[in-house]
C-alpha cells in the first residue's frame, strides 16, 4: 500500500508545457508514474512525450479517467487553476507553486474542502511512493521502496534524510512534502493518521522547522493516536527571533515556535528525536 498515491494513479499535469512542468514531466513519466494528460490553455491538439494536451481540464475528462493532478502553473494563476480542478471532480491536486497570496490559499483549500477535493501545498515538491508513483520534484536515485513513512515541510531536508536512509537499506513506503507554509492543504497530523493507517508504514519520520505551532499539535496527535515508532527532526535551533530562515512559515515570534519547543514536546508525547539527518537510519533500525 501507499498513502495518496499508488501504482494506479491517473495523473494530470497543469501547466505542461512551461519550463518546469516538461521537464519534471519527463521525469515523472520516465519513473512509472501514470500521466494520461497534460492542460495548457491555447496548446490543446499537441503532444508532449507522447501525452495529450488539452486546453481545459472538462476536456480532458471526457476523455480519460483522472485522479490526481499535479499543478506547475505559476502563482499568479494556481487559484483559477485549482478551481478548474476542483470544479472538475478531481479529489487530489498537488500546488507546486510558491509565492501564491495567502488569500487566493485561503480560497482554494476552502473550496477543496467543500467540494472534497485534497490540496497538498501549496510550495511543495510533491510526494513519492518509490517504486510505484511520483508526483512533483523529488530526485529519484534518494528513495528506495521500503516501510518508513516520512513526512517534511522541506523538500530538500527530506531529500538528504532519505538519502541517508537509504545508504543505510532503509527504504520508505511514502514521502510527503506538505510544503513551506504558511498555510497549508494538508497538514502533518493528517499525513500521520494515513500513515497510522497503512499495513505498509511500520514507522514515522517528522520533519519539521522553527515557526509555527503544527509540530506541538503534531505531537499530541502522536501521543494519543500513533502507536507506530516515530522520529522528528527540528531544524532552525540557531535561527534568530523574528528572521524568516527559508520557507514562509519558518520564522519565530514571541516565546512560541522554536526549535527547542517543538523537540521538547515532541520527546515527551514518546517520539525519538534526532539530531542531525544521519541520525535517522540509525534510530529506525532501532526500531524496525
Amino acid at each position: 500500500m501507499a498513502v495518496f498515491i499508488d501504482k494506479k494513479t491517473k495523473v494530470l499535469v497543469q501547466g505542461i508545457t512551461g519550463r518546469t512542468g516538461s521537464f519534471q514531466t519527463k521525469i515523472m513519466k520516465d519513473y512509472g508514474t501514470k500521466i494520461v494528460a497534460g492542460v495548457t490553455p491555447g496548446k490543446g491538439g499537441q503532444e508532449i512525450y507522447g501525452i495529450p494536451i488539452y486546453d481545459f481540464i472538462e476536456e480532458v475528462i471526457t476523455e480519460h479517467d483522472v485522479n490526481a493532478t499535479i499543478s506547475f502553473v505559476p502563482a499568479k494563476f494556481a487559484l483559477d487553476a485549482a478551481y478548474e480542478a476542483i470544479d472538475a471532480g478531481i479529489q487530489f491536486m498537488v500546488i507546486t507553486a510558491e509565492g501564491i497570496p495567502n488569500i487566493d490559499v485561503l480560497k482554494m483549500i476552502q473550496y477543496g474542502c467543500a467540494k472534497n477535493t485534497r490540496i497538498l501545498g501549496p510550495d511543495t515538491p510533491g510526494l513519492i511512493s518509490p517504486g510505484k508513483c511520483k508526483m512533483g520534484v523529488h530526485p529519484n536515485r534518494f528513495f528506495k521502496e521500503g516501510n518508513v513513512g516520512v513526512v517534511s515541510k522541506s523538500g530538500a531536508l527530506s531529500y538528504e534524510v532519505c538519502k541517508s536512509m537509504v545508504e543505510k537499506s532503509v527504504g520508505q513506503s511514502t514521502v510527503v512534502g506538505i510544503g513551506g507554509g504558511p498555510l497549508w492543504g494538508t497538514s502533518q497530523t493528517d499525513v500521520l493518521k494515513l500513515f497510522q493507517g497503512d499495513k505498509e508504514t511500520k514507522a514515522i519520520v517528522l520533519l519539521g522547522e522553527i515557526g509555527g505551532t503544527m509540530e506541538e499539535k503534531t505531537a499530541q496527535y502522536i501521543r494519543e493516536y500513533i502507536n507506530k515508532p516515530v522520529v522528528s527532526l527540528i531544524v532552525g535551533r540557531s535561527a534568530p527571533r523574528g528572521k524568516r530562515m527559508g520557507h514562509a512559515g519558518a520564522i519565530i515570534e514571541g516565546k512560541a515556535g522554536t526549535a527547542e519547543s517543538k523537540i521538547e514536546t515532541l520527546r515527551k508525547c514518546g517520539s525519538l528525536i534526532a539530531k542531525t539527518p544521519q541520525d535517522i537510519p540509525k534510530l529506525l533500525m532501532d526500531v524496525l
